[in-house]
């Protein structure tokens, strides 16, 4: 056996998308860092290995995707890929090596993988002195000494190992009073999966099952319990065992069990099902997966403990870091052994039940805290391993949420190192600067924006060459979303525009006043309709409270029959009337399923409708669209000054410059100073890649709206000089180093060409010296 030493400032312990972006993120900050995996490939549950594709808060929410390094990863592997997402089981190579590419090119990072860790030395009561693992096929043993450690292993097996508490299974109802906690506690956990992939040969392909394969004779087991086999090419996250099995210890069997009803599933699809025998005749299967991907095992107790009663509420912390926004998605126990997988698809996905209201939260904010062992002075941990209640894990599980607490835990490591500070004093002493950190890096928060010091653009007057007004979007607007669609996996797909209840439309206000509202509706009566429309202030995008305050403007709109008629509103609505300029209002239409009210056939940037679901609560409308609307006068809310305002998304505004593409054919975004500065950085967050989840998004996906070629201008001597010239970029955020630094009282930032779209938009400028 060979055995080796290293020593790092920071080690990090898993290789999936928290112990990724952990890693990356430590490294980035000047951490030496080493990322130890214990499988031959990055991404844990997302690799090709597993193939569960990453998910986040997008999925439920406009303008809610995750955005840092699993933005970076993402917007890459779309650019890079032929293959079309698909829901578990479609993973190619393509994605772990484009997590590779970035590992390899990241200074202060080293690998180590197939290096399965076993042993924890201590060097005090509350201190990890080093992690020992054994490099598979190598016959090597490696012990990997750290200032700081980070537990992504999903297991907890470093905590484990150093003698922290850990809690495993479900809470009981009465501990916390979690509508979704079972009424007694028990050690039931979520269960392990594998995926499947099938193939359309073109010609009808026989399947034989094995012997020791399950048999399935009863369709009630898939029709009736929330199993539906909808597509042929596979994708079923029901594929899924826990219970009687422990998740850690009898994962192994679980696989092997997982294997056996596999391919009975695809038996009965293939061989059973009088619907499915035709549907599938000529798929074959092409790739059964081996490792299983899990939900759940120890969660850590850390600094605070997150019930569900956090994301329900969107309680507000101080020590924010990242942020969720799934729904609260916990399987049943024993997957494939119970009765049914999953609460919500035994109700057929509906939207409009008690648990599918109560289980529909965030976007909320995640603290630091449950990032933090409590137990440990130099340990913390990301991913499901975190200190949650079971009830709570069913939110922030998701991967693409734990490549964002991992993003946080690496820069908090990072921060911590250089200032003196014990990890556990970060969240009081040192989260301004994390926050910040975040912010800059491209992430973003709920409850904080940029405030960075540094920040010259900050003071600077921003003006641009022309910008966009909001007039109207119709039935008939033309959007430039070319590869943009929807997860077809997902059952929110509204078939009707007619107001089956109550809906409204976010609009934001750019000017002292609002005169008219119109709206573009069909009757299908013959006969007049009336509908109740309201105006309501609301505080940000996802305000999904059906009343959240007195409304601005009430009337009843007559609608005579017909199709596709502008029904107009003088609401004539001020500042002294409660309209605010550089926020949102909705404008809700209340139910008659007589009446239809349109959605535009484009989206808006920043301008999402809701539907009203039950118990005073709204959720988005369909995957995400504009309904049709004008406004009196145009509303200035794409003006320059968003891009300073700290915020890179819509959330409380549109927070986005937007060119007229009317006015000038070579859109410009400036920003002034009254005295000379020297600047050496200048960092762009362009829009695209928000509005839906990653799986609404193409093979080679570039956004049209992100620039493509730009160019960063300064006025020197009396005149601008070109100092940065880019070509073919895809990525939202971007970074460029002026070497030497200019010194100017302008800069400039050229958008010579988008991606597609014809206005040049962004989100962000900053400055540096």
């Amino acid at each position: 056996m060979k055995n080796l030493k290293e020593q790092y400032d920071v080690v990090v312990i898993g290789g999936g998308l928290a112990g990724f972006c952990a890693a990356v993120s430590a490294a980035r900050h000047g951490a030496t860092t080493s990322l130890i995996q214990d499988r031959p490939v990055l991404g844990g549950n997302s690799s090709s290995e597993v193939r569960v594709t990453p998910h986040g808060a997008a999925a439920f929410h406009s303008y809610a995707r995750e955005t840092g390094i699993i933005s970076e990863l993402l917007i890459e592997e779309r650019a890079r890929n032929h293959e079309e997402i698909f829901e578990n089981g479609w993973t190619n190579s393509v994605w772990d090596l484009t997590m590779y590419d970035m590992a390899v090119n990241t200074p202060n990072l080293t690998l180590h993988l197939n290096t399965t860790i076993h042993h924890v030395v201590k060097n005090a009561e509350r201190q990890i002195q080093a992690v020992v693992g054994r490099v598979a096929n190598a016959e090597t043993e490696i012990e990997i000494s750290g200032k700081l450690f980070i537990d992504c292993s999903g297991d907890g097996i470093v905590a484990d190992l150093a003698g922290c508490e850990w809690r495993m299974g479900s809470e009981g109802r009465a501990e916390f009073n979690e509508y979704h906690a079972p009424l007694e506690a028990s050690g039931d956990t979520m269960g392990n999966s594998i995926h499947f992939r099938a193939r359309d040969m073109g010609r009808p392909v026989p399947f034989k099952a094995p012997d020791w394969a399950v048999q399935h004779e009863d369709a009630a087991y898939f029709y009736e319990d929330g199993r539906i086999p909808k597509e042929m090419r596979g994708g079923y996250w029901w594929l899924e065992i826990g219970v009687p099995w422990h998740t850690i210890y009898d994962s192994e069997d679980i696989r092997h069990e997982l294997t056996r009803h596999t391919l009975g599933v695809w038996d009965w699809i293939k061989n059973k099902d009088l619907l499915l025998k035709e549907k599938s005749a000529n798929y074959a299967l092409d790739w059964v997966g081996q490792v299983p991907g899990k939900r759940e095992s120890r969660r850590i107790m850390g600094r605070y403990f997150m019930t569900e009663h956090d994301p329900a509420n969107r309680t507000v912390f101080a020590d924010e870091i990242a942020f969720g926004g799934w729904f609260l998605d916990l399987h049943t126990p024993g997957g494939l052994l119970a009765v049914h997988s999953e609460q919500a698809s035994a109700e057929g996905y509906s939207q409009m039940s008690e648990y599918a209201i109560k289980s529909y939260c965030g976007p909320y904010g995640i603290p630091l805290r449950i990032l933090i062992a409590k137990d440990m002075d130099n340990l913390m941990m990301a991913g499901r391993n975190v200190s949650v209640s079971h009830a709570a894990l069913g939110t922030v599980r998701v991967m693409s949420t734990t490549a964002l607490m991992g993003q946080a835990a690496g820069i908090a490591a990072a921060v911590a190192l250089r200032s003196g500070l014990l990890i556990g004093e970060v969240p009081e002493r040192g989260i301004k600067e994390v926050q910040q950190l975040l912010l800059r890096d491209g992430c973003f928060l709920p409850n904080y924006k940029n405030e960075d010091t540094k920040d010259l653009a900050l003071s600077a007057v921003v003006s641009a060459s022309s910008s966009a007004k909001l007039h109207e979007v119709t039935p008939e607007s033309g959007g430039f979303h070319e590869g943009l669609d929807v997860w077809r996996d997902q059952n929110h797909r509204t078939q009707s525009d007619h107001l089956m209840q109550r809906r409204g439309q976010w609009i934001a206000i750019g000017s002292d006043q609002l005169d008219v509202v119109s709206v573009c509706l069909s009757n299908t009566t013959d006969h007049i309709q009336t509908i109740e429309a309201l105006i309501v202030p609301v505080e940000h995008i996802w305000d999904y409270r059906t009343d959240p305050g007195p409304a601005l403007a009430r009337t009843l709109l007559q609608v005579p029959p017909g199709d596709k008629q502008w029904i107009a509103w003088p609401v004539q609505l001020n500042e002294a009337s409660g309209l605010a300029p550089g926020r949102y209002i909705r404008l809700d239409l209340t139910e008659n399923p007589d009446v239809e009210w349109h959605r535009a056939g484009a989206i808006e940037t920043g301008h999402m409708a809701a539907f009203e679901m039950g118990l005073g609560k709204m959720r988005r409308y369909d995957n995400g669209v504009t309904m049709s609307f004008r406004v009196e006068p145009e509303q200035a809310c794409y003006s320059p000054a968003n891009a300073v305002n700290g915020v890179t998304r819509p959330h409380r505004f549109t927070n986005l410059w937007k060119s007229d593409p009317n006015e000038d054919s070579v859109p410009w975004l400036e920003l002034s100073w009254d005295s000379a500065q020297t600047i050496a950085q200048v960092e762009l967050t362009f829009p695209g890649h928000l509005v839906r989840e990653y799986h609404a998004y193409a093979p080679f996906y570039k956004d049209p709206q992100c620039a493509k070629d730009y160019s960063i201008v300064a006025w020197i001597e009396g005149a601008w000089q070109e100092v940065i010239r880019i070509e073919g970029n895809y990525q939202r955020h971007c970074r460029h180093t002026m070497s030497p630094p200019v010194t100017t009282t302008k800069l400039r930032i050229v958008i010579h060409a988008t991606n597609g779209d014809p206005s040049a938009a962004m989100y962000e400028v900053r400055c540096y010296a």
